[in-house]
């Protein structure tokens, strides 16, 4: 699933060429995990006046509402002057003066939603439950503790909630656990204010690294722009189960948590 740094650099490759872009046209294929809302012919005319991104959603600000975008477990956008033929899993099209927006969706678990507003009662259904944004100065390390203090779950468990902090998916909860030196299995109330401050401050590095890496490309995940990521190649520990720790040549252990696999070192990663 592309998780923040890839919904990030997605963001980052088309938004400066489609801002202030008109929508000539918009085509719909087979239909995605939710309703577009609106009738495709009411987006026309519209102006798209940028792109911004709350956790893993893109939204497409325009002139008249907005659209909220979600890549779902398997997606990808395309941006260009011209595009091939649309193809069986392409889903979405918005075609404008800038160039053709593009969602690729094999799986059918992203969505592109119209609202008025991100106060529209569909936006805060689908974005008021979304917990601080990591990479912005509204993440205070002394607020992440006390928000982990009521929470009796495992501390990978708490990080893939996102409703404390939002975006740290799978494979950079479990490079940012590492970073800290934290066992995955962990209760989250027993972290202390150190060690909170530590995770706190590995989730902003780990995070920031993946998208001036382009994001993880494990299987398709590729920019706008069609460029694949390359934090993968730099995991410490993610995907490396069997393989020597690169710090203490510990061999890297996997578990399964919430039907997740987790990666983490026996040694240097603690209770």
């Amino acid at each position: 699933m592309p998780e923040l740094p890839e919904v990030e650099v997605t963001r980052r490759s088309f938004a400066d060429h489609i801002a202030g872009a008109r929508v000539l046209e918009v085509q719909l294929g087979k239909p995605l995990r939710w309703p577009l809302g609106c009738g495709p012919a009411e987006l026309v005319g519209r102006t798209v006046l940028g792109v911004t991104r709350r956790g893993k959603y893109l939204l497409l600000q325009l002139d008249e509402g907005l659209l909220l975008l979600h890549l779902g477990m398997s997606g990808s956008l395309q941006f260009a002057q011209a595009l091939p033929p649309k193809g069986v899993h392409d889903h979405f099209e918005l075609i404008t003066s800038r160039g053709v927006l593009r969602l690729h969706d094999p799986r059918r678990f992203g969505a592109v939603v119209h609202v008025l507003s991100v106060d529209d009662p569909r936006a805060l259904k689908l974005l008021g439950g979304l917990g601080v944004e990591p990479l912005e100065h509204g993440f205070d390390a002394a607020a992440f503790h006390r928000a982990l203090q009521l929470r009796r779950a495992s501390i990978k468990q708490v990080l893939l909630a996102g409703d404390i902090v939002v975006g740290v998916g799978n494979i950079y909860a479990s490079e940012a656990l590492f970073m800290a030196g934290i066992r995955p299995t962990l209760r989250a109330d027993r972290l202390s204010k150190p060690r909170a401050t530590r995770l706190h401050a590995a989730i902003v590095t780990v995070l920031n690294r993946a998208v001036a890496l382009g994001g993880s490309t494990l299987r398709d995940f590729s920019s706008a722009q069609g460029q694949s990521g390359y934090f993968q190649l730099d995991a410490m520990v993610y995907g490396r189960q069997g393989l020597p720790c690169r710090v203490c040549e510990a061999v890297i252990k996997t578990i399964r948590q919430g039907q997740r696999s987790t990666f983490f070192c026996p040694v240097c990663q603690k209770n």
